[in-house]
């Protein structure tokens, strides 16, 4: 994949976050046809949960979430006693997770948010499920666009081995 392709898709992926889908959602489907996923509706559907910090709660960022579930696509085991699978698909996620880290100093939504103090952020299950309203105001605050742009380019250059 060229880079061109790879901007192609990051690009891709910001259209959808823009349209209104979570930020798993735009880096899943963004992607998922690399694997046979040729059912758009079917990779939004199975990345939606992942949005808003894990179904609105603020945890590990959707746009890195979205760059896991394609890990698995990639080179998850699908034997359930398949240590060295396992093994591999582990890494390649801890990878990914550190490449993000690196580049935003976290992977918690919060904090990423600037909703919680780095290093703060604990899981509370009480918090308005209601999406945030879709306004050219809460694009201009958000740094989602950036983050579901900048997962769909770290996943693919690690997958094609390009630094």
């Amino acid at each position: 994949m060229t880079e061109q392709e790879i901007e192609a898709r990051a690009q891709r992926a910001v259209e959808l976050f823009k349209n209104g889908y979570n930020c798993s959602q735009a880096v899943f489907a963004s992607c998922a046809d690399i694997y046979g996923i040729t059912d758009e509706a079917l990779a939004l559907r199975l990345s939606a949960s992942f949005g808003g910090g894990m179904g609105r709660m603020r945890m590990v960022c959707g746009a890195a979430s979205g760059m896991f579930m394609l890990a698995g696509l990639h080179n998850g085991s699908a034997t359930p006693h398949d240590n060295e699978g396992k093994m591999a698909n582990y890494a390649f996620v801890q990878q990914l997770a550190g490449e993000f880290k690196g580049t935003y100093g976290s992977l918690i939504c919060a904090e990423l948010l600037g909703l919680a103090p780095k290093g703060q952020c604990d899981v509370k299950l009480d918090l308005d499920p209601r999406p945030a309203e879709r306004t050219p105001e809460y694009y201009q605050k958000r740094p989602c666009s950036e983050m579901v742009a900048e997962a769909v380019r770290i996943y693919l250059r690690r997958v094609e081995g390009i630094s």
